[in-house]
Formats: C-alpha cells, sequence, structure tokens
C-alpha cells in the first residue's frame, strides 16, 4: 500500500469505529459542520475515502477531533504514536512551562474562540519579521 491508500483505511476505520459508516455523503456532512473554513466537496472527501489524495493538516486536525483520534495516527498510523511519546519529554523542561499553560488553556476554549485565536497567531506568523507575500511586501495580498 501506499500512504494515501494507508490513510483513506485509517480514515474509513476511524468512521467505522465511532460509528459513522464509512461513506464520502456522511464524510462530507459532518466535516463540513465542523470545519470553519470553506466547504469541502463530495469530490474532495471520495479522494479521502478512496485513497487518492490526502486532505491538509488544518483538515486532519478537524477530523480527528471528530472522530476522536489522534490527528499523527490518523495521518500517520500507530507507529507515529510512539514517536510523539518520545518528543514529548521536552514539554517537561521548566523552561516551556508557560508555553505549555497557554495551549492548555487554549485547548479549554470554546471551538469559536480557538478560531479566534489561531487566526490571531497565523495573522502574526505571516507579518513576523522577514515574512514577505511573492507579489513584494507584507501586507499585499
Amino acid at each position: 500500500m501506499n500512504d494515501k491508500a494507508d490513510f483513506a483505511q485509517r480514515l474509513r476505520n476511524a468512521m467505522l469505529a465511532a460509528g459513522y459508516p464509512d461513506r464520502p455523503a456522511v464524510l462530507e456532512r459532518e466535516f463540513n459542520s465542523r470545519y470553519w473554513g470553506r466547504s469541502v466537496t463530495f469530490q474532495a472527501v471520495s479522494r479521502w475515502l478512496g485513497g487518492k489524495s490526502i486532505p491538509a493538516q488544518d483538515k486532519l486536525q478537524v477530523l480527528a477531533q471528530w472522530l476522536r483520534i489522534e490527528p499523527q495516527v490518523l495521518r500517520y498510523g500507530e507507529q507515529a504514536q510512539s514517536v510523539i511519546r518520545e518528543s514529548r519529554g521536552n514539554w517537561e523542561t521548566p523552561e516551556l512551562y508557560p508555553e505549555r499553560e497557554a495551549i492548555e488553556a487554549f485547548l479549554q476554549l470554546p471551538d469559536e474562540q480557538r478560531k479566534v485565536v489561531r487566526d490571531v497567531i497565523l495573522a502574526f506568523v505571516k507579518a513576523g519579521p522577514g515574512q514577505s507575500t511573492a507579489k513584494g511586501g507584507k501586507g499585499s495580498e
């Protein structure tokens, strides 16, 4: 199998485990009811389930939250879980306590407020030092 086919199988299994039929119409409806961005099409979710494409990270996060599965496990499989466990030790260093506290607080927010915070963070990243658009400067989008 390949990455796309493996992802499709994990997505189907996660849908079935969560009590949903592994059908494109169900995936389209449930995903779009939870996603804040532009709605995905029936064809797009059919490609996900058919092993022809893998959704972008923001969409993968929504799928994982809906299906109650770790995003990295949905995307990469169970072997990803052990890699994640090893790297989580970094959070235990005292220098990162403020960031960890902020992330934990963020996760407690309602969906609407989390979306606002995400948008603010992404705006800061986009406008940060050394960032420019292909059209020649900040703010030219």
